[in-house]
């Protein structure tokens, strides 16, 4: 499906997103050494275990006001409050108030996630999801080619530009969608009481969760994807503190006896780029590739990858065998991507598409609950168990997608 001949909807959120993500890059992979470096890592640990809690609360909240009030409204509110919350993370004079800030826009990010997810289900046929969400991975991929790299320049820099900068994105970002994007939420969804009092309005939202909880087949999905996002998000995590602390600088390359010779820090930038160029170059072609696969084998395939692959950083600090265990952890992360954004829009009924896309980014908010605690035993624990923790978590994570699809014979595969 050509991206000219998609709905205005999904251009402007292509575009907005993209460039938001561009300059995302240039911070959020430093944020762990950032406050690591200002109150130590084991704190630092801890303290990247409460932004997924509100995060938790905002998906859920976002998820159901989706199905409520519509997807335009929540994807404002979400996009507004991270404008304030990076304006606030620009003048703050502590590090706690940075704190409170990174809080803030991980909430308003999660607010915002549901129903942008949402609203792509709401316009996409079956049999073009996987293509069109993997388009906007590689869009939103795009600056992780480059940003880490500056990054490591600008937030330590130019803290306070970038997140100027990254406000001001998002503040065009909301007038885009306030003036361009329009209503997507189906008519068998809408409620004629939409006027129903806010205590109400919550009580029915929760008693809605509770009936998708109730769902097993549904839990042992959100299980099996928390256990397998455990070692995907070490990238963020507890890889800097690794890469930074542990690898030693050394040379890239050399030529008529000169070299490029790389610190610990322009390693790991070199790492997270390769990361998001790999994402930019090959994810339509791999979900192009695998698009005759059965879920079942890309979730087990993935899990394997990102967990061997992270494990396998552990065994050398050459700066060319990181390279290549970053192609295998990445094309685990790669391929999982389009295919859970795909299959969770079949699956959930149409009336509560916005409820089932925030439980559903559940397996990302408590994932990030857990991951961090490698960042904090990291103070007492040797790397190569560290590493091994995480190779744990993926192979529980193959065990439960297993046992996902021998119980799941309720719902139909996704179209390719």
């Amino acid at each position: 499906m050509q991206i000219r001949l998609w709905n205005n909807n999904l251009k402007v959120r292509l575009i907005g997103e993209a460039l938001f993500n561009m300059l995302f890059w240039m911070y959020f992979p430093f944020i762990t050494v950032y406050f690591g470096a200002a109150l130590g890592y084991h704190i630092a640990g801890l303290l990247m275990i409460v932004p997924p809690i509100f995060s938790m609360i905002g998906t859920l909240l976002g998820g159901a006001l989706a199905d409520r009030l519509g997807r335009r409204p929540v994807m404002l509110l979400g996009a507004s409050l991270q404008t304030v919350m990076f304006a606030l993370f620009a003048v703050s004079p502590s590090h706690w108030l940075d704190y409170i800030a990174f809080i803030g826009i991980g909430m308003g990010g999660a607010v915002y996630g549901p129903a942008s997810t949402a609203m792509v289900a709401d316009l996409v046929p079956a049999q073009h999801r996987r293509q069109i969400f993997a388009t906007f991975t590689t869009a939103n991929n795009i600056g992780a080619v480059l940003g880490p790299a500056l990054g490591a320049i600008f937030f330590f820099q130019y803290r306070q530009e970038l997140l100027w900068t990254c406000a001001s994105v998002l503040l065009l970002y909301s007038i885009a969608i306030y003036n361009m994007v329009h209503e997507t939420l189906p008519n068998s969804a809408k409620s004629p009481e939409a006027s129903t009092l806010t205590s109400r309005i919550f009580k029915e939202q929760w008693k809605g969760y509770g009936i998708i909880f109730r769902d097993k087949t549904f839990l042992i999905y959100i299980l099996a994807g928390i256990f397998a996002l455990v070692p995907i998000m070490q990238l963020d995590l507890y890889l800097p503190v690794y890469v930074i602390n542990e690898v030693p600088a050394q040379t890239l390359f050399s030529w008529n006896g000169n070299s490029l010779m790389l610190s610990s820090t322009e390693i790991f930038g070199w790492v997270l780029g390769l990361n998001g160029l790999l994402f930019v170059l090959f994810i339509l072609p791999v979900t192009k590739w695998l698009r005759n696969w059965k879920e079942r084998n890309v979730f087990i395939l993935s899990s394997l990858l990102s967990g061997v692959g992270t494990f396998a950083v552990g065994l050398n600090a050459n700066i060319w065998f990181l390279f290549i265990v970053t192609i295998i952890f990445t094309f685990g992360e790669m391929v999982r991507s389009p295919v859970t954004q795909s299959f969770i829009s079949s699956y959930a009924p149409e009336h509560a598409r916005g409820q089932y896309m925030g439980a559903n980014s559940l397996q990302s908010t408590i994932g990030k609950f857990l991951a961090p605690l490698t960042v904090f035993l990291s103070s007492w624990v040797p790397p190569m168990g560290i590493f091994s923790i995480i190779l744990v978590f993926s192979f529980i994570s193959i065990l439960l997608y297993i046992q996902l699809f021998h119980v799941y014979t309720g719902r139909s595969e996704v179209a390719d």
